[in-house]
């Protein structure tokens, strides 16, 4: 899947856990006739891919949808979805596009 917005934030890069997970947000607007502000993560190795993306630029996002499943200590089940970017190109009008 694929998504097409203007770049609002480039979040920096947040290193969790005794691991070194590392974690990278982008906040893009899709273009669409009702807009919408979309959280895409990048993780791991994908986190570079943001460092030449600033805010204002137009840029197309291949995205995951992930799906995850946590039932807690009363037994409750409890759903999250998150979006995970994979590849990021910049967009330029009248020109073709140019992969990150």
């Amino acid at each position: 899947m694929e998504l097409i917005g203007i770049v609002q934030e480039v979040k920096e890069t947040e290193v969790l856990g005794q691991k070194g997970f590392k974690k990278r947000s982008l906040i893009i607007q899709t273009k669409e006739e009702y807009p919408q502000d979309i959280s895409v993560d990048f993780v791991q190795a994908k986190v570079d891919l943001l460092d030449s993306i600033k805010q204002g630029d137009t840029v197309t996002v291949m995205i995951n949808i992930r799906g995850n499943k946590w039932t807690n200590p009363k037994g409750e089940t409890k759903y999250f979805t998150s979006i995970q970017g994979w590849k990021i190109n910049k967009t330029y009008v009248g020109k073709k596009s140019t992969e990150v």
